[in-house]
C-alpha cells in the first residue's frame, strides 16, 4: 500500500501540469515546427507542396534587401528598448519615492500599456496628423515650425514617430518591472551608505544598480525579443512605408505571405528572426546576467 500511494505522489505532478502541457504544445510547439516545416516547401498551404529543401533560408542570407531590413529592425529595436529603458525606470524612481499621490501616478502612468495596439497606434496617428494633428500645433504654437510636418509620410520622420508610439505603448512595462525591483531592495543598505558617508549617485551605482541587475537583464531581454518581431503599431501607422523606411522584417514577412503569397518563404524568414531572438536572449543572459544568476 505505501509503495502505491508513493508512486501516485510520484505522479500527480505531472498529472497537474498535463493540461498546461497540451495547451502550451498545441498553441507553441505546434506551430513553431509546422512554419520550420512548411519553410522547406514552395507552397500555396493548399495543392501545391514543391520541396525547396533550404533554398529560401540561403535566398534570404545572400540577399542584401533582407539584410537592410534585419539591420532596420535592429535599430529601430534598440531605439525603442533604449527610450524604455530610460523613461520606464525614470518614472519608476519617482514613483518609488513617498510623494504625495503616487498611487494615482501609478495608475495613470500604467494605462498605455493597457490600451491594445490598435488603440495606441490610432491615437498617435491622429497626433502626427499633419492637419490637425496635436503635436503640430504645440509646435506651431511654440514657433519650432512654420509650417506643419507629414511625420509619418516622410522617410526622415516616420522612422521617429514609430519609435515614439512605441515606447509610449512600452514604458509601463518597464516601470512596473523596475519598481517592484526597486521596492525589493533593504532600505537598511541604503541607510548603512549613509552612515558611511555615501551621496545618493554612489547609492545608486554601488547598491541600486547591483540589486536592479537581475531585473533589468530580464526587462531588457522581454523587451528586446518584443519589439524585434512586433507588427501591429508599425503597420497601422506606415505599413512600412514611406520607401521602406519602417519596413521592419515583420512587416516583410506579413508582405511575403499575405500578400505574395509565398508561405514557404515567409515561414523561413520567420524561423530566421525566432533563431535571431533566441541568440539576442543567449548574449545577454552571456554577458549581463550575474555569476549568481
Amino acid at each position: 500500500m505505501r509503495n502505491t500511494y508513493a508512486q501516485q505522489n510520484k505522479w500527480a505532478g505531472y498529472w497537474f501540469i498535463l493540461p498546461s502541457l497540451i495547451i502550451m504544445m498545441l498553441l507553441i510547439a505546434y506551430p513553431l515546427l509546422f512554419g520550420g516545416y512548411i519553410s522547406l516547401f514552395n507552397t500555396n498551404l493548399l495543392n501545391k507542396w514543391e520541396f525547396v529543401g533550404f533554398d529560401y533560408y540561403l535566398q534570404a542570407i545572400k540577399d542584401p534587401e533582407f539584410l537592410q531590413k534585419i539591420g532596420l529592425t535592429f535599430k529601430y529595436t534598440g531605439l525603442v528598448v533604449i527610450g524604455n529603458l530610460f523613461v520606464g525606470t525614470f518614472l519608476a524612481i519617482i514613483l518609488n519615492m513617498k510623494l504625495p499621490g503616487r498611487l494615482i501616478f501609478r495608475a495613470i502612468l500604467i494605462l498605455p500599456w493597457l490600451f491594445p495596439d490598435v488603440v495606441v497606434a490610432l491615437l498617435w496617428k491622429w497626433l502626427f496628423n499633419p492637419l490637425y494633428g496635436l503635436i503640430n500645433h504645440i509646435l506651431g504654437g511654440m514657433n519650432l515650425i512654420s509650417e506643419p510636418i507629414a511625420w509619418l509620410d516622410k522617410p526622415e520622420f516616420a522612422l521617429f514617430g514609430v519609435v515614439m508610439a512605441s515606447i509610449w505603448k512600452g514604458y509601463p512595462l518597464v516601470m512596473i518591472l523596475v519598481l517592484a525591483g526597486l521596492q525589493s531592495i533593504s532600505k537598511d543598505l541604503y541607510e548603512a551608505a549613509e552612515i558611511d558617508g555615501a551621496n545618493k549617485w554612489k547609492s545608486f551605482l554601488h547598491i541600486t544598480l547591483p540589486g536592479l541587475m537581475p531585473v533589468l537583464v530580464v526587462t531588457i531581454i522581454l523587451e528586446t525579443v518584443w519589439w524585434f518581431k512586433h507588427f501591429t503599431i508599425v503597420w497601422l501607422l506606415t505599413a512600412g512605408g514611406p520607401v521602406n523606411a519602417t519596413s521592419v522584417i515583420s512587416i516583410d514577412i506579413y508582405n511575403t505571405a499575405f500578400q505574395d503569397f509565398r508561405f514557404g518563404k515567409a515561414a523561413a524568414t520567420a524561423v530566421i528572426v525566432f533563431f535571431i531572438c533566441l541568440l539576442i536572449s543567449y548574449l545577454y543572459r552571456r554577458f549581463l546576467a550575474n555569476d549568481d544568476n
